[in-house]
């Protein structure tokens, strides 16, 4: 597993870096971009990458936050994901471009988000992609707009997730009006980062995260991961 440098002058961001997890053998894979939650790319997103590489994609993890963490660039790329424009959108396009130029595909691209990624997935998906997989993703103010001409999508959302009400079914009415292959799944009991496997953000406020609902759920964990391979597996391989 290797740190990589994606910048490109005069594109994106100038330190732009990514987390490439490589499956074994020498491919061509089928690959996957992956934009990681709101806390950045931490050692949860690695594993979740190292995750999509054992189950034989050749991943890269983008960091939107490379040019100075997430204290200075959490603002700005949730600016960029309100606006759908903007350098989070240029570091992705980027990002895509290095697997498409890697030489190690088979010529299939899925892009996969948490949280703010999630949000990010949803509105790339539509970008060359062959699938999508969204993860307790924020949707687009003007969804019908935003999500016309997108890749087949699979969704996983956390039914006792605060932040994200009625989301699920609302994409799926969506997708559904706009002719768009789709897997929308609520789960019960699951809130929002119910896929991390550790708990995330500050330590002094993890007991408030605990309280909104915000923390694993090993069980539906599974269950979403299994989701998100059979549909890779179905439009990537």
């Amino acid at each position: 597993m290797t740190i990589i440098d994606l910048s490109v002058a005069g594109t994106g961001s100038p330190n732009l870096r990514g987390y490439l997890a490589e499956p074994e053998g020498t491919g061509p894979f089928p690959a996957v971009l992956m934009i990681h939650e709101a806390f950045g790319l931490n050692d949860i997103s690695r594993r979740q990458a190292d995750r999509l590489a054992a189950a034989g994609y050749l991943t890269l993890a983008v960091d939107l936050f490379s040019d100075g963490g997430a204290r200075h660039c959490l603002v700005s790329t949730m600016r960029s994901l309100a606006s759908g424009s903007g350098k989070a959108f240029a570091d992705l396009a980027v990002a895509r471009e290095w697997l498409e130029q890697s030489g190690r595909t088979n010529g299939k691209i899925g892009v996969i988000g948490f949280c703010m990624g999630g949000g990010f997935a949803l509105l790339v998906a539509k970008d060359g992609f062959a699938a999508a997989a969204v993860n307790y993703g924020r949707l687009p103010k003007n969804p019908e707009e935003a999500l016309l001409g997108a890749c087949p999508v699979v969704g996983n959302f956390g039914k006792a997730d605060r932040t994200l009400p009625g989301a699920a079914a609302k994409l799926a009415a969506t997708l559904d009006t706009l002719g768009i292959e789709n897997d929308i799944r609520e789960f019960d009991g699951a809130g929002h980062g119910f896929m991390n496997d550790a708990e995330v953000g500050p330590r002094p406020l993890r007991p408030l995260f605990r309280v909104m609902g915000i923390k694993p759920d090993p069980d539906a964990a599974a269950e979403a991961w299994q989701r998100i391979e059979d549909h890779f597996a179905r439009h990537l391989a």
